[in-house]
């Protein structure tokens, strides 16, 4: 009788969660183990990113004129000022959330509520950040046209400064029919009928002799492309888009047939269609732990306010759902690196 009491005693304190790898609850080594597995999958999405960056080097898109737009500042370009802002908001959340955690080792109710909800906000904050970006990213700004070929076309001043179709695009008497796929070339489908034709475009180009072409593909400095009389450049940075002399962006303009505004899984006016499709994949995946990290957050609030984890005598729950939030937030450290800085 006295083994068997023994016995039932050791396997409590082992299963129990006396005995504890690292000194670590069983809740706490559940959620590093998720962390793990996820850092893994994003780790796999980055390096996907990277392989396919790296293919098309020379004709991806340039961060720091896509990322332009900033809050009330219709007009202003603003390159990755906005993007900056929601980093360092989600960074200040974590602070937040390492403030809560520390006062609930404390056992100071309020003060985990206070700042249990200064880290929702910011993760409401963040969220509503990322789909106003994705919001301009999906109707662009100044559009561009696709060649037969696939290439993506944009448009620039004298200057070198991009401009957008309606600054020089004509309006034309003709009758517009949206394409589809039982009435377009090899089977090319239009989400929405474009703000202006092909031929507007073409016609708008005509008329204005110092609109230029702007191509894909990224001007490097080179002695040898200095020396090649179809290029025209008249800024001096190191990385950009190649502009085209007149007369080969008329040659250019001559192949068009499709006009692009916009973004969506199939092409955008950004430049490779890979771009897009990585960034609302990988920013919306990010997206959705944010999101589901926020509703934790409030579930966990809550709790907090209805004096659950004082009754408990522990805010252990706190600190599990505090990796989960800092890991979130050093993703997008990730994320925000090698997707809009590199």
């Amino acid at each position: 009788m006295g083994a068997t009491a023994t016995s039932a005693h050791a396997a409590e304190a082992t299963w129990g969660g006396g005995n504890e790898p690292m000194n670590a609850s069983y809740g706490k080594l559940m959620m590093w183990f998720f962390i793990v597995s996820d850092a893994l999958t994003f780790s796999g999405f980055l390096a996907a990113y990277g392989f396919s960056r790296f293919k098309f080097i020379d004709t991806w898109p340039v961060a720091d004129e896509v990322f332009t737009h900033f809050p009330f500042l219709h007009g202003v370009e603003a390159p990755m000022y906005y993007v900056a802002l929601m980093t360092f908001i989600l960074i200040f959340s974590s602070v937040t959330m390492v403030l809560a955690v520390d006062a609930g080792h404390q056992m100071k109710q309020k003060k985990v509520a206070f700042y249990m909800l200064l880290t929702i906000v910011g993760g409401l904050i963040f969220v509503g950040s990322q789909a106003w970006e994705w919001k301009n990213f999906i109707t662009g700004e100044y559009g561009a046209v696709e060649t037969k070929g696939g290439s993506i076309l944009q448009f620039v001043n004298k200057e070198g400064e991009h401009i957008k179709l309606e600054d020089f695009a004509v309006r034309l008497p003709e009758e517009r029919t949206r394409l589809e796929r039982h009435n377009a070339y090899w089977f090319q489908e239009e989400s929405s009928l474009p703000t202006y034709s092909v031929a507007e475009v073409q016609a708008g180009f005509k008329a204005h002799p110092e609109v230029l072409v702007r191509t894909e593909a990224i001007f490097r400095n080179t002695a040898a492309e200095k020396a090649n009389k179809d290029l025209y450049n008249s800024h001096n940075k190191e990385k950009h888009k190649t502009i085209l002399t007149r007369e080969a962006s008329a040659n250019m303009i001559a192949n068009a047939h499709l006009v692009v505004e916009g973004a969506n899984l199939t092409r955008n006016e950004y430049g490779s269609k890979l771009f897009a499709d990585f960034f609302f994949f990988i920013t919306g995946f990010h997206g959705f732990h944010v999101f589901s990290g926020v509703i934790i957050n409030i579930i966990i609030f809550f709790n907090v306010l209805l004096g659950t984890y004082e009754k408990r005598k522990t805010y252990e729950m706190v600190e599990k759902v505090g990796l989960y939030w800092h890991f979130v937030d050093l993703v997008w450290v990730f994320v925000f690196t090698f997707f809009y800085l590199v």
